[in-house]
Order: structure tokens, then sequence, then C-alpha cells
């Protein structure tokens, strides 16, 4: 099987894109669909195990992939990788802003660093990526387009405030960006997942929070978790071409739940059907042991 992209073959044909976070979950959906309309990937991570195993999927699927092992924080590091990957494949005509992590823990019971570690993951480490690739190829190399991967953290994001309010500065950036870079040609959108039926959901460890994982579609208009491939098509539209006049946006992609006002109860159903483009999709543990 190959990937069943929405976007016609060849979308990306010639252009080099960079996807951090590409080692799992959404980024690494992404950057499927994206070599499979024609694009070559380079693959930003810190764990170079993960990105090689990606890479060797996508050429053995028939796309062109590298790998960069980087921590996104480090602002010379940042400046360093996006000049190599520039001088090896070429202008970049595209940015996912995948890369990201949290854990859970309320107001509370954070400190400093675990704040501001979320905050450099989250928010700071997107700003540095985005900054250099607009400098060093965007701004001089006719434009080119940066998605934000963000956050359901509307109204905001309970257990998890130190990743809601990176999110949501990752929004107002986005938007800034958008006004100030559009005369280079560049756009610049947000797109913000709801609940993810991606590989991230068997990282969390404590008891409290996988019970709570099943239950979570019952949230959800839709009565359901998205495919990673939902997210996807999302990214690769505000990419191309074809989001020509679009730009700072935040798409949410979260089934309708952040429009639940919880005074009504949600019927139970199973009439919305996913869309499954991705071929080398793994559906999580924790869904199947507890759902």
């Amino acid at each position: 099987m190959s990937y069943q992209s929405a976007l016609r073959p060849g979308l990306f044909a010639g252009k080099t894109v960079i996807v951090t976070g590409g080692g799992s979950g959404i980024g690494r959906c992404a950057a499927h669909e994206l070599a499979a309309l024609g694009a070559h990937v380079v693959l930003v991570g810190r764990t170079a195990s993960k990105l090689e195993a990606v890479q060797a999927e996508i050429v053995e699927d028939g796309g062109q992939a590298s790998t960069a092992v980087l921590d996104i924080r480090v602002e010379e590091d940042v400046k360093r990788v996006v000049g190599e990957i520039i001088a090896a494949h070429g202008p970049v005509r595209g940015l996912l802003n995948n890369a990201g992590g949290q854990y859970p823990a309320p107001l509370v019971m954070l400190n400093q660093k675990g704040w501001e570690t979320v905050i450099r993951t989250n928010l700071t480490g997107g700003f540095l990526m985005a900054r250099e690739v607009f400098l060093q190829s965007m701004s001089r190399n006719g434009g080119g387009a940066i998605v934000n991967i963000v956050a359901d953290m509307f109204g905001g994001m309970p257990g998890m405030g130190h990743s809601g309010a990176a999110r949501a500065g990752m929004v107002n950036f986005t938007e800034t960006a958008a006004v100030e870079w559009a005369c280079a040609g560049v756009r610049v959108n947000a797109v913000a997942p709801g609940w993810i039926a991606s590989s991230g959901l068997d990282s969390y460890t404590d008891p409290g929070v996988k019970a709570m994982i099943p239950k979570l579609r019952q949230a959800v208009p839709l009565k359901r978790l998205a495919e990673e491939a939902e997210v996807s098509s999302v990214v690769t539209f505000l990419l191309s071409e074809a989001a020509a006049y679009v730009t700072g946006v935040c798409l949410r992609v979260d089934g309708g739940s952040t429009l639940n006002t919880r005074t009504l109860p949600l019927p139970d159903h199973k009439n919305s059907k996913p869309y499954q483009g991705f071929h080398r999709a793994v559906r999580p543990k924790i869904l199947d042991e507890q759902g």
C-alpha cells in the first residue's frame, strides 16, 4: 500500500519541507504524506534512531527523506542545522513545527524548571525554527509556508497549564508572523488537534490519566478520536499552494469538542467515519486495552 492522500500527486515535487518531531505521531504521519506527494522531507528531532526508522519507511515507500538530529530549544544549534539543511537540499519551502512535549500536572505542582522546560519546547523552539527558516531561506528565496501544531487549549488547559500557556503563545506568534512575513511571500498558520489516536497516548503512565483516555470520546460530538491522517491532511493543505490566500489562522481538528457547552448531553453514535489515509498508522494500545 501507499499513502492515500486527498491531494493531487506531485503537489510538493521538488520542494524541501522540514518536519520537527518527525520521529513519531502526527509528525511521522505528515512526513509520510508530504513525501508521498513528492516533497523531500527533512525529519528533525532529538533521537536519531526514531528519525532513521521513519526515514527508512519513507524510502521503502518510494519517497525522499533525510534526518537532522537537533534540540530545537538551543538557538545556536538551530541556526547551524537550518543552514546545513539549506546547503544540502536547497531552499526550504515548508516547515511543520510539530515538535513538542508536556506532562500532566496541576499548576500548584509545577516548579519553575518544569514550567520553563515545557515553554521552551512548545513555544521557544517553534519560534527559533520559524525565525531561522524565514531568515535563511524563505525571505530570500521566494517565500514558503509554515504550520505550527498547537493544542486544544481554548478556554484553558487544566492539568497542563504549562503546555496551554505555550500553545496559546504559539497561536499569537502565528498571527504576528503572518502579518510581519507576508511581504516576503510567507504564510504562517496553526493547527490545533483535539484528541488524536496517536502513539503519544501510550506514553502516559499515570493511572488516572490512563483510565481517562478511553473515555475522551464521550466529550466529542463526533464520538471518536481523530486519526493522525485527519490532522496531516489539514497540515498538507495549509502547506500547499491551494492555501495561497490562507494565513494567520488556527484550524481546529477536534471533532467539535471545543464547541460542546456541556449543558446538553451528547447522544452516542457511530456515524462519523474516520479518514484513514495513513497506511502505516499504528493504533494506540491503550485504546484497545481499556476501550
